[in-house]
């Protein structure tokens, strides 16, 4: 056989012979380090997705009670007559005539307002007929739908002539003032929703450990309902807004508030709001569960603040007093 065709099976041979041992374990250990370094970066983007996922529910839950906090203190404090029934047309009236001898002031027991208006109460100011003869008067001594009410200074209406009524101003009240509403609880009434139904609201903060979190609660009632219908915590946990709530740095309270006087009422101004929220869950990477607080400084209840002007002013008969049924209901 030629020498050269020897040589070609030879090479031929070592062409197919083949890794060796050696060659073998460095692939393998190249393999598995690379390999090693994907999982691991994989395994620490997954952690870091999970603390991520944890802190943005935690924020998206203690921003949209913080904001239904500041919505709510905002209208806290309107006062507004209901609207009217299903195809009533026109203003709510009072029916009865007033007759003014001699700019003689007159209060008069019996007066008859529009019968389906049933959310007046003792002490309520209200703004009635128009023009030159429009005046405020405060109503009292209900009695079989009927209302004493004066003073009047002008006469209004007469035979088969009705007069519309308003409620102006706000309440001095719409927030409650401490010790009713405490550094926990958060009482406040008004039209809240802006729809001229008035609500007495309560908002409840328990505040917990990363062990037993905490609960804010929120319960509404009409404001001339005859009682509520919840009491002390822990309540159902249909009205709870917040599920994780911790405790607050330094023992700060969740409620604090600003008070201001004129002359013989008294009204807060300004709440100031602090939760602090804990994470659902643990963090992947610390294992503990995050916290955060979130602190609303300047909350102003804007309808109360609007009657502390008019009281500085001197415009006393646009300041309206709390209404029995809410003095109840807060107690």
């Amino acid at each position: 056989m030629p020498q050269s065709r020897r040589e070609w099976r030879i090479m031929k041979r070592k062409q197919q012979a083949g890794f060796t041992l050696l060659e073998t374990m460095v692939s393998l250990f190249v393999l598995l380090a690379i390999s090693a370094i994907v999982m691991n970066g994989m395994n620490q983007m997954m952690m870091t997705q999970g603390t991520i996922a944890n802190r943005t529910e935690m924020h998206t839950s203690v921003r949209g009670a913080t904001e239904l906090l500041e919505q709510e203190i905002g209208q806290a404090g309107r006062i507004a007559l209901p609207p009217r029934p299903a195809g009533a047309v026109g203003p709510w009236l009072m029916l009865t005539p007033i007759v003014v001898v001699a700019n003689a002031p007159v209060t008069v027991a019996g007066v008859q307002f529009s019968p389906e208006l049933t959310t007046l109460f003792a002490g309520e100011q209200l703004l009635v007929d128009t023009g030159f003869n429009q005046e405020t008067i405060t109503i009292s001594n209900p009695v079989g739908g009927t209302w004493t009410a004066g003073p009047f200074y002008n006469s209004h209406g007469g035979i088969g002539v009705t007069v519309p009524i308003s409620a102006p101003g706000a309440f001095s009240d719409g927030v409650l003032l401490p010790p009713v509403s405490t550094a926990n609880t958060l009482k406040l009434f008004g039209d809240i929703n802006g729809d001229g139904n008035m609500l007495y609201i309560e908002y409840t903060c328990v505040q917990g450990t990363a062990a037993a979190p905490g609960f804010l609660y929120r319960n509404q009632i009409a404001f001339n309902a005859a009682a509520k219908t919840w009491g002390a915590p822990p309540l159902p946990a249909s009205t709870a807004l917040l599920t994780n709530l911790g405790t607050n740095p330094g023992g700060t309270p969740c409620f604090t508030y600003q008070v201001q006087t004129s002359g013989p009422y008294t009204f807060i101004t300004d709440v100031a709001v602090t939760l602090t929220e804990l994470t659902q869950n643990a963090d992947p990477q610390t294992h503990i569960k995050q916290s955060e607080t979130k602190a609303l400084l300047n909350v102003s209840p804007r309808n109360v603040f609007d009657a502390y002007l008019l009281a500085r002013q001197g415009y006393t008969n646009r300041v309206q007093p709390m209404p029995p049924s809410v003095l109840n209901l807060s107690q």
